[in-house]
């Protein structure tokens, strides 16, 4: 190989090593996010060079240039082993320095680019803290390496409220509200590492607005408590956020190794249930994860796939309880309510499914069949002269469906039902929040004949302008509200003082969970229009009431005689 011929190859190789570097960072970079092997893609740079090499020292092979060449080649195949560090052999520093020098120069950049990739996919842009992948790797690391005697703290932290500052300040500002809470969390964990032996704890972002910190070795449960109640005031304290000032909080899952899992996984699964809980009850405060949540957890997924199940198995049924007029004494209409016919646990109430139905999306097909069931019953009861109104439960998940109102209508018309015969009830809150289109699919159907109705109203936030303006028949009182009406003066005073807020709105109120003679009595000289509850009938299965409407349908009869 002449001179020039070396000068050529070295000149190519320098001319491309930065670009060519440029490509392996993006590559790199991709590779690493996907858990590929990087060492590929140093491969794929040796084997570029090995077919130039391949072809030069093919045309002289006994020449020294030809041999330091295949030096060479053998060199850059080593990178298949990972070995980006060794230099260019001696034979090709002696023979041609400047393409030794270009093969160092591009293992130097492919070394950086790596590192550049490799750090880009371990950390959080924002916050500059490790991120999921590098947390679970290095948290993995130390709880291998633990001895079994000692005990390891996880602990989840969800803050509170800061939807609410996206939504109202924007994404960016949001950021910023991460990279404070975040060097505020660096805080306390260093406060806590301070002067101790041992691990430093790790502290990441795991996404949105959860962070975690995994703390390889803790003395008692008391002292990683005490860190999450610490955690929780320092969170607590206002941020100062241009020119604003934001109050938000912290809900905190904290578990334990061995006692609550042995691995990473486990103890974030543990931790997650643990926060949960505590932002369940309220939020800004700590749980400890226990049997009893480990308990409540399984049963949830024993429950979650119960129930997929249940839907395919046709195991739900309606139940039927009267109301009753208070100003007629008359059979109003009545309430379908559901029930899960469990084939382990027998007829389950909603409280028991509800929950994990709306949470898991299922409520919405269970809900299709309720319209569906409900639908056909009234069609029969229709043709056999009851023209009550028929009541059932509307689910959030439900209208969020684009086909739900068409669907309904679809039903009824198919089983000969009037609108007229049915009542959507909306919890308070589904009714305070649903969208302008929704509330003009509501008043659409109320046009028709529907009768529209808020339930469990005065658990809920209500917006006193929406409760004016919204498509609204009637409004139905929480249990909890008249549940010491007898007893209570402030009871009676809170209940005369709704009753007197749904009148005013143009609304009738029906009381829910009446037991007593003495309630109904309180309540119709309140001013209540109607009650449903155990002092006039249980909810029946659909023959059960059947038989009771036509019993008192004849008594009715018997007395205008």
């Amino acid at each position: 190989m002449t001179a020039g011929t070396a000068q050529k190859i070295s000149n190519a190789i320098l001319s491309c090593a930065a670009g060519f570097a440029s490509f392996l960072f993006s590559l790199t970079a991709l590779l690493y996010l996907t858990e590929f092997d990087q060492k590929i893609v140093a491969a794929l740079a040796a084997g570029v060079f090995c077919l130039l090499i391949s072809y030069v020292a093919a045309e002289r092979p006994n020449s020294e240039s030809a041999r330091a060449l295949a030096a060479l080649s053998d060199r850059l195949l080593a990178v298949e082993d990972g070995d980006l560090v060794s230099p260019a052999p001696p034979a090709v520093k002696r023979n041609m320095p400047k393409l030794a020098a270009a093969v160092d120069s591009l293992f130097a950049e492919v070394r950086a680019s790596i590192e550049n990739a490799h750090a880009l996919g371990m950390y959080d842009p924002v916050t500059s803290l490790p991120n999921r992948l590098h947390f679970r790797s290095e948290a993995d690391k130390l709880i291998s390496e633990a001895v079994d005697t000692v005990q390891s703290a996880m602990l989840f932290v969800d803050l509170d409220r800061f939807k609410m500052v996206n939504d109202s300040l924007g994404h960016a500002r949001g950021d910023q509200l991460l990279i404070m809470v975040a060097n505020r969390l660096r805080v306390v964990v260093n406060a806590e590492f301070a002067g101790t032996a041992g691990t430093r704890p790790l502290l990441a972002r795991l996404a949105g607005d959860e962070f975690t910190i995994f703390f390889p070795q803790i003395d008692s449960v008391r002292d990683v408590e005490r860190v999450a109640r610490r955690i929780v005031l320092a969170i607590s304290e206002p941020f100062e956020l241009s020119s604003h000032s934001v109050d938000i909080g912290a809900s905190i899952g904290v578990a334990i190794s061995p006692d609550h899992g042995t691995s990473i996984e486990a103890l974030m699964r543990a931790a997650d249930i643990a926060m949960y809980r505590a932002k369940s009850v309220g939020g800004g405060q700590h749980c400890l994860f226990d049997a009893e949540l480990a308990s409540e957890h399984q049963d949830k997924i024993d429950t979650e796939k119960a129930l997929t199940e249940a839907v395919q198995r046709d195991e739900f049924v309606l139940v039927f309880q009267p109301q009753m007029s208070l100003v007629t004494g008359e059979v109003a209409g009545a309430e379908a309510l559901l029930r899960w016919n469990h084939p382990r646990d027998g007829l389950r109430l909603p409280a028991t499914f509800i929950p994990v139905a709306e949470r898991t999306g299922l409520i919405a097909d269970i809900g299709e069949w309720v319209v569906d069931e409900v639908a056909a019953t009234l069609g029969g009861w229709h043709r056999d002269g009851f023209d009550g109104r028929l009541a059932f439960n509307i689910s959030p998940r439900q209208v969020e469906r684009p086909d739900f109102f068409a669907r309904l209508r679809q039903s009824f018309a198919d089983s000969g039902v009037p609108l007229s015969l049915i009542e959507l009830e909306f919890t308070e809150s589904a009714a305070m929040e649903v969208s302008p289109a929704v509330l003009d699919e509501i008043a659409a159907l109320r046009a028709d004949g529907v009768r529209i109705a808020i339930d469990d109203f005065g658990t809920g936030y209500s917006n006193l302008a929406r409760l004016r303006s919204m498509p609204l028949d009637r409004v139905k009182l929480d249990p909890s509200l008249i549940a010491e009406i007898e007893s209570s003066e402030k009871a009676r005073v809170i209940v005369q003082a709704v009753i007197q807020l749904i009148k005013g709105v143009g609304c009738e109120v029906v009381a829910e969970a009446v037991e007593t003679v003495a309630q109904a009595d309180i309540l119709r000289a309140m001013g209540c229009d109607t009650v449903q509850g155990y002092v006039f009938a249980h909810p029946m299965f659909e023959h059960e009431f059947v038989e009771w409407t036509g019993q008192a349908r004849d008594k009715d009869a018997k007395s205008v005689a």
